[in-house]
């Protein structure tokens, strides 16, 4: 029986979720012009935990998954993509780079369960990693390869954090974020004291605008309570197979909105390394769904 498609209310919201997650990116450059990156992660897992909290029961599962998840998605994948993005990459690269954590998400998961690896995930890993050389040989200017290696850091502990999150056989993301955010928040402002220092610390949140603060405040708002509640409600709703693809929007909306609103130049090369992750992600995420399709109605 084929996947039910999403109805037009439900499309809508999906891509809603995935034009916030790909803008975002460029909330992110907004904030970090006033805050360290290692303050403003701490900040935006502060938030995500004390309001949430209060509302939102702890989900059942182990606190050590809750631990880990919470450490490196806060450390590992926030506090990396912040200080990379603190100079080090534009915000349109970034929202691209950060979507290796696919690859690495699907090798663990194989490299955990002993299979081996197909042809179309070579096929894509090669596109994708084509992309990834297109960044590398133009890198100056607004990216560096530290830069880049940085977000790809970001992508790995994001990958580990899936794996910790699918041990955990976890039903709804929302509760699960926020109460893993206890454990992001303190080693985050830790690291700040001591590696940015009080000084910087105390400049940042005294100059900070209102725009800076808004930027803060939709880390809660906009990327968790809605982004995950909503993704959340999709994937209840619907098969994974038809809800994740949507999300191969996300550098799609990360890079037209960092050219949109701060000029970030949008050359051939960049555009062809898009294309080349992005064609990647596809084949790896489409391919196995449509074989699986074609095998049903065989």
């Amino acid at each position: 029986m084929n996947a039910p498609s999403l109805t037009l209310r439900h499309f809508f919201l999906a891509l809603l979720v995935v034009a916030v997650w790909g803008t975002n990116f460029v909330v992110i450059r907004v904030a970090l012009d006033h805050l360290p990156p290692l303050l403003f992660a701490g900040l935006r897992f502060t938030l995500a935990f004390l309001p949430l909290a209060f509302v939102l029961k702890r989900p059942a599962v182990p606190w050590c998954h809750l631990v880990a998840y919470g450490l490196l998605i806060g450390s590992g994948q926030f506090g990396l993509l912040f200080i990379a993005m603190k100079g080090s990459i534009s915000p349109g690269l970034a929202s691209l780079v950060i979507q290796c954590q696919v690859f690495f998400t699907i090798g663990l998961a194989m490299w955990l369960g002993a299979e081996r690896v197909r042809g179309f995930q070579w096929a894509a890993l090669m596109l994708a990693g084509g992309g990834l050389g297109v960044i590398m040989l133009n890198t100056g200017g607004d990216t560096s390869v530290y830069g880049v290696l940085m977000v790809l850091a970001a992508a790995m502990s994001w990958a580990l954090g899936n794996m910790v999150a699918k041990r955990s056989a976890v039903q709804n993301m929302l509760p699960y974020v926020v109460w893993a955010s206890l454990f992001s928040a303190p080693p985050l402002l830790i690291l700040s004291l001591a590696l940015e220092g009080w000084p910087a610390i105390r400049h940042g949140i005294f100059t900070a605008d209102l725009a800076t603060w808004g930027a803060v405040l939709w880390q809660t708002v906009g990327n968790t309570l809605f982004g995950y509640g909503a993704w959340g409600y999709l994937l209840n709703r619907y098969p994974a197979a038809t809800v994740t693809p949507m999300a191969l929007l996300v550098p799609v909306f990360g890079m037209g909105a960092s050219a949109l609103w701060l000029g970030e130049a949008l050359p051939g090369w960049k555009l062809a390394a898009a294309g080349l992750v992005i064609s990647g992600l596809a084949l790896g995420i489409l391919y196995p769904r449509w074989r699986a399709l074609r095998a049903r109605q065989a």
